[in-house]
């Protein structure tokens, strides 16, 4: 097949850690032929969703891990599948890319799905599973958020579009910044904030669950930094390895289903103890680390799902 990725630049990317390195390193394995280009180069040209990019060829080796082509313009309609992998914010930008890459359908496969990516990012997506998931409220109005904080005493703020751990504060009943937290978030955005009872078990862990095609495949633990509350390997947290609990399976029972059925076929979840915190569809990691620690090819299951569906 002929497969594109849409992604953040490749030169710098961790080869070790990358999840979207690790899924052209197994297509290039299986015989397919790969094309790369960042989400800037997409276009709509007279009726055609075109991208300027180059020839893709992968190799495990440090510093030098892409041999790309001359740089081309293609029509993406061509493809067979079309990768929508770079990272967020998810803002209008990465919105519009959901848009245009929409009217690939139906001849080519887009992955995930961008149609449901734009309308399951991965803070709403878990309102669907209120019974999965800890006290949540998504305000901008402080009145609202500081109620909020008065029945639970212990939150965690947040930014709702926001990746990475970045701009995640623990607030305990002692504290007093929520205002000035509050001040400083609307004072450089409009999106609101979402707001969640805090874990305890967190100190122990946030579970990375992967699921290809509604199923759970396995899962890695992030255990965080001392002193930090974010577990995200981004900010310092821990991989290691962990199993599926009865809890888990529980969860990707109930979520599963929605997620085969509207094409989100490499998902990951996050779950701090016996709760489902995020369903994150937009670039979901986690699979080299859990090839790792379990010996199973996460990538290989992921190319047969897609696979099965372009049969």
């Amino acid at each position: 097949m002929k497969i594109a990725f849409q992604m953040d630049p490749i030169g710098p990317i961790n080869i070790n850690a990358d999840s979207t390195f690790r899924l052209a390193e197994e297509a290039q394995a299986r015989g397919h032929e790969l094309f790369y280009y960042t989400p800037d180069q997409l276009a709509y040209e007279e009726g055609k969703i075109t991208a300027r990019g180059q020839s893709l060829k992968v190799q495990r080796v440090v510093g030098d891990h892409a041999i790309l082509g001359e740089m081309e313009k293609v029509d993406l309609s061509t493809f067979d599948v079309v990768w929508l992998r770079q990272d967020p914010p998810f803002d209008m930008h990465y919105i519009t890319t959901t848009h245009l890459l929409d009217r690939l359908a139906p001849g080519t496969l887009v992955v995930n799905d961008p149609f449901w990516v734009r309308n399951f990012p991965e803070k709403l997506l878990v309102l669907d599973f209120p019974q999965l998931t800890p006290p949540t409220t998504i305000a901008r109005d402080l009145q609202t958020i500081r109620d909020f904080k008065a029945r639970h005493g212990d939150v965690i703020l947040k930014p709702l579009y926001g990746n990475g751990g970045a701009g995640v504060f623990r607030l305990d009943a002692n504290d007093r910044n929520l205002s000035s937290l509050h001040e400083l978030f609307t004072g450089f955005s409009r999106e609101p904030l979402i707001v969640q009872k805090y874990l305890p078990a967190v100190t122990k862990g946030d579970k990375r669950v992967i699921l290809v095609d509604g199923e759970a495949v396995g899962a890695i633990n992030r255990v965080p930094a001392a002193g930090e509350v974010r577990s995200n390997m981004h900010v310092g947290g821990r991989p290691e390895k962990v199993n599926l609990t009865e809890r888990d399976l529980e969860i990707c029972s109930a979520i599963g289903p929605i997620l085969r059925e509207k094409g989100q076929i490499f998902v990951g979840i996050d779950v701090i103890g016996d709760y489902l915190t995020e369903i994150n569809v937009t670039s979901p990691t986690g699979i080299q680390e859990l090839e790792r620690f379990d010996g199973v090819n996460i990538a290989e299951k992921i190319w047969q799902a897609i696979e099965s569906r372009r049969a």
